[in-house]
């Protein structure tokens, strides 16, 4: 649902409402199943932090706090008319709807967390059709004519598969590239594998996004190689070069987007004027939400157009000016956890398809905001819960486990799932 119909970066669209309502109702559904699924209290912790931050930042506090933190003109709305209340958002609503928007992606990361991990891997299916859909509709656009916008068939114009922006359905196709290498080399469909990839590198390609297309080719050939690494040294090895080679692609996509967009009016602006935002509020930020509203005070007169900045095409900058120190503090603390993370995912392929993934996805982030759609949210949201999940370590290691048979006088050790399935076979062997 939310790669059909997710797709727009705007606030207040009902199709968002929609997703996140159906996100909250579907997590309820599996809270309520008993589970022998443990969860990562670690990565529970960091969920309930971020969500404590948003709420305080629509609590009343005493107007006191805020002398000297912050610029007169963002110190927030007062609470019911007094002056003796403010809030750290300067704009609450906007606050709720960010505070709504992390509760469904966090509700259903939870829910996938206390799957087991079978229905999670059943679940990627559902993940592929999303991606086929979309592929389809990028396809017939970039057939039909050069105008490919289609606007009134959902609450935002769609400009690229079923998104708002080109570069958000580029991200949504190249994450989807090490799940398919995954699928075809790993599953046994090397066919439909190779069809699958062929048909995403092709699509980057129509989309015009030329570092899209050296996107995909990296990834490709780092999820081949990455995912039948075996040893932890040939996968901190090949992490290094992925990390290299990312920030290489990602540079060239600037570089190429940069003949769009003016370079005295591009990203490099957008930061320079973001930080200065972040040095004159970052004990609490302005509120998440309402960056728009902000960065407008510390633009400069001569970057004022018809076009405004809607966001800072970097969301860790985004977040630490609505957030402030807390926010960056609570980036790190995600950053160490994947990290810590990446010595456990080693064993499971499907693990490691998910790391990859996310890394692009945090690494796009640098320079774009293909987080603030609820299609990409969702996606982020499931594969950490891949890589956060237990139960594939605890099936690892329940493979590794081995029972004695005794067989024509001799003692064989084999392994407890293959004795399960056939113990007469597994003694033979």
């Amino acid at each position: 649902m939310s790669l059909l119909i997710g797709g727009g970066t705007a606030s207040g669209l009902y199709t968002d409402t929609l997703i996140e309502v159906a996100a909250i109702v579907s997590a309820a559904a599996v809270f309520t199943q008993t589970s022998g699924q443990r969860s990562s209290q670690s990565a529970l912790w960091l969920l309930i932090l971020a969500a404590a931050l948003a709420v305080l930042q629509i609590v009343p506090l005493p107007a006191a706090i805020f002398n000297g933190l912050r610029p007169e003109l963002l110190l927030g709305y007062p609470w019911i008319g007094e002056s003796r209340f403010r809030f750290i958002s300067v704009g609450v609503g906007r606050t709720v709807e960010c505070l709504f928007y992390l509760l469904a992606c966090a509700a259903f990361f939870l829910a996938v967390l206390r799957l087991r991990a079978e229905q999670v891997s059943a679940l990627l299916p559902f993940f592929f059709m999303g991606v086929v859909c979309n592929g389809l509709a990028g396809a017939i656009q970039y057939s039909l004519s050069e105008d490919i916008a289609i606007i009134g068939l959902l609450p935002f114009t769609i400009n690229a598969g079923l998104f708002a922006n080109v570069n958000h359905f580029s991200a949504l196709l190249f994450v989807s590239v090490p799940f398919v290498v995954y699928y075809g080399l790993f599953r046994g469909h090397l066919l439909s594998g190779s069809f699958g990839l062929i048909a995403l590198l092709l699509l980057l390609l129509a989309a015009g996004s030329r570092a899209g297309v050296l996107i995909g080719l990296a990834i490709t050939v780092l999820s081949v190689i990455f995912l039948s690494a075996r040893s932890r040294a040939s996968g901190f090895g090949i992490l290094l070069i992925f990390i290299g080679l990312s920030i290489y692609t990602i540079g060239a996509w600037t570089k190429i987007d940069a003949e769009v967009v003016d370079p005295a009016f591009g990203r490099g602006e957008f930061a320079r004027t973001t930080i200065e935002g972040i040095k004159e509020n970052w004990p609490t930020g302005v509120g998440f939400g309402n960056f728009q509203k902000a960065y407008q005070i510390y633009e400069r007169e001569g970057m004022i157009f018809n076009n405004y900045v809607n966001h800072a095409h970097n969301d860790y900058l985004e977040i630490a000016f609505e957030g402030g120190i807390p926010a960056i503090a609570l980036m790190i603390a995600y950053f160490f956890l994947l990290l810590t993370a990446l010595v456990r995912v080693r064993r499971d392929t499907l693990q490691k398809a998910a790391f990859l993934s996310v890394s692009f996805l945090l690494i796009h982030s640098l320079v774009d905001y293909p987080l603030r759609t609820e299609a990409l949210a969702m996606t982020f949201a499931y594969m950490n819960a891949i890589i956060f999940h237990k139960g594939f370590a605890e099936r690892f290691t329940r493979k590794r486990e081995v029972i004695e048979i005794d067989h024509d006088g001799d003692k064989l050790f084999v392994p407890v799932e293959m004795s399960r399935r056939s113990p007469v076979k597994a003694a033979s062997l």
